[in-house]
């Protein structure tokens, strides 16, 4: 069966929006209130502001490593026919998203009133997120169908009892799971800053994105269970059939005796001297026709069962076998990005626009067409998804309240709704993301510097745009570190970063599955999140 990928599209994002990742260098890490901040990494945040940097050509490059887990703990009554379920209706679904090697670089040749720039990184994904046992989306549908089986030969074999049949007995299913995703944004921008004064400056530049993602599902052993004792789906389905073939035969053995009885009844009566039609009204012949009546009653439920079945069968056929999803996309756009700089006095203040990149993701597939389950269409081989990264405004400011000591504020808006996501998902947030930012550094010494700060990040999350497969949740950061001059053209630094997840909590309505005769129940979702991060960098001046 083709079932989709639960993994979100944002397979390792660790701060920033839905499709974003804003901590592009281990200052960030160090303290996230960066917009309004002078220094190298303003590359990527504060580009205008690099101008002031001074003469000369300055060069960054920055590793960090991440962790992540998503937990979704589901409650529905179909996790208690699971077979490793414990007859428990909660079940937690967990990832574990790696990422041991997210690289960044950024470069400025800064001259008179001009400042060229480069910046690479990895503003998306960054890693792969593995779920070991699925998630809920896909066990509630095979639940759905052991539910559905239950009462299938439940009621044949209270029918086929008397008739000396009987087809497989269903109690619950049993199966094993696995998905995994991996996703690369690969951001590569170049752009230059004019000095417009000594306290100006503005920016201009474009921004390419390539994205790579490479998607795997697998769902097998699929089983049916009776008590201890499991058979495949195919299994199941020919020992329905054989109970009924073998109930019609004995009714088809039953009604010619009853045929050869009833006429044995009305040769004696008419060689009595009775009429045919007389001997028919005689008792023993009216018992024996309505034995007859109900054998042929019974033979046609059991007919009608029978092409009910051979029909399920069909219909359920995707699922027998299990699947073995697999998907490579790839896909890449460009978007402009403008900056303004404004120093006045001690008060550094920054703006930067990055404009709506319009991304498609074009499909390798295995899944060549429309599945029954809807979700895994997003898959479908030669098909593009679209995956727009959303338009970003950033303002920051940074007061330097003596020559140590910095502050800094930020805030970030994302433009989510005015992006284009798959089946249009951006419309159903309830509004766009925002993040608001705070931090401090401070110089120790000429050589040694410490940094701290928070960010508070805030989704306009809907019932609706959450599920299993694809989910974010408010958050609050908070990250620290040191910067070290090594020598006066080598800086290295160094940070630990954090993210705390809230939980979003959902009711998950009662629903069919469109043209399978299944019913999923009412249930509960509840979803959550782990981040931590290290960085190790290092800048040098020439």
């Amino acid at each position: 069966m083709a079932l989709a990928m639960l993994i979100s599209t944002n397979v390792a994002t660790f701060a920033g929006g839905i499709l974003t990742n804003t901590n592009q260098s281990v200052l960030f890490l160090r303290n996230p209130a960066r917009d309004g901040a002078i220094g190298l990494d303003g590359v990527y945040s504060n580009p205008a502001g690099v101008l002031f940097l001074g003469e000369g050509f300055h060069l960054g490059f920055n590793w960090q490593y991440a962790r992540q887990t998503r937990t979704i703990t589901s409650q529905n009554p179909l996790y208690t026919l699971g077979y490793k379920n414990d007859n428990l209706a909660d079940k937690i679904f967990k990832g574990v998203a790696n990422a041991p090697f997210i690289p960044s670089l950024q470069a400025a040749y800064n001259i008179g009133d001009w400042s060229f720039q480069f910046n690479f990184s990895v503003p998306g994904g960054g890693g792969k997120c593995e779920f070991d046992h699925g998630v809920g989306t896909f066990e509630k549908a095979v639940g759905a169908i052991a539910q559905r089986l239950i009462g299938v030969s439940s009621t044949l074999n209270e029918q086929l009892k008397p008739l000396g049949a009987s087809v497989p007995s269903v109690t619950g299913y049993d199966m094993d799971a696995y998905m995994k995703g991996q996703q690369f944004y690969f951001g590569f921008q170049i752009g230059a800053a004019r000095k417009i004064n000594d306290n100006l400056s503005v920016y201009g530049g474009l921004r390419l994105l390539y994205g790579t993602a490479a998607y795997e599902a697998r769902m097998n052993n699929i089983r049916v269970m009776d008590g201890q004792n499991g058979i495949s789906l195919p299994q199941y389905f020919e020992g329905v059939i054989n109970g009924i073939v073998n109930a019609r035969t004995n009714i088809s053995g039953n009604q010619q005796k009853v045929q050869a009885g009833i006429q044995q009844y009305v040769n004696a009566y008419m060689a009595a001297g009775m009429t045919q039609e007389q001997a028919m009204q005689m008792p023993e012949v009216q018992q024996l026709t309505a034995t007859s009546q109900q054998l042929q009653d019974a033979d046609t439920k059991l007919k009608a069962a029978g092409d009910e079945i051979t029909s399920s069968a069909e219909a359920l056929a995707p699922y027998a076998n299990g699947m073995n999803l697999k998907s490579d996309q790839s896909g890449w756009g460009i978007a402009p990005v403008i900056g303004i700089d404004y120093k006045i006095g001690n008060l550094n203040l920054a703006a930067k626009y990055e404009f709506k990149t319009r991304m498609r993701m074009k499909n390798n597939s295995t899944l060549e067409e429309a599945s029954v389950v809807a979700a895994t269409n997003k898959y479908i081989d030669g098909t593009s998804v679209p995956e727009d990264a959303p338009a970003l405004l950033a303002l920051g400011a940074q007061w330097s309240v003596t020559d140590a000591v910095r502050l800094n504020l930020g805030y970030h808006h994302f433009f989510d709704k005015s992006a284009h996501w798959y089946q249009h998902s951006e419309k159903d947030l309830d509004s766009e993301t925002n993040e608001y930012l705070a931090g401090a550094e401070w110089d120790i010494t000429k050589r040694l510097q410490v940094s701290g700060g928070a960010q508070l990040t805030r989704y306009g999350l809907s019932d609706k745009f959450m599920n299993d497969m694809s989910f974010v949740v408010n958050s609050w950061t908070f990250g620290l570190g040191i910067g070290y001059q090594v020598t006066d053209n080598v800086k290295i630094n160094a940070a630990y970063f954090q993210t705390n997840y809230d939980n979003y909590d959902m009711d998950t309505p009662a629903q069919s599955i469109a043209g399978m005769g299944l019913e999923i129940p009412a249930g509960h979702d509840s979803f959550t999140r782990t981040n931590k991060v290290i960085g190790l960098g290092v800048e040098i001046t020439l």
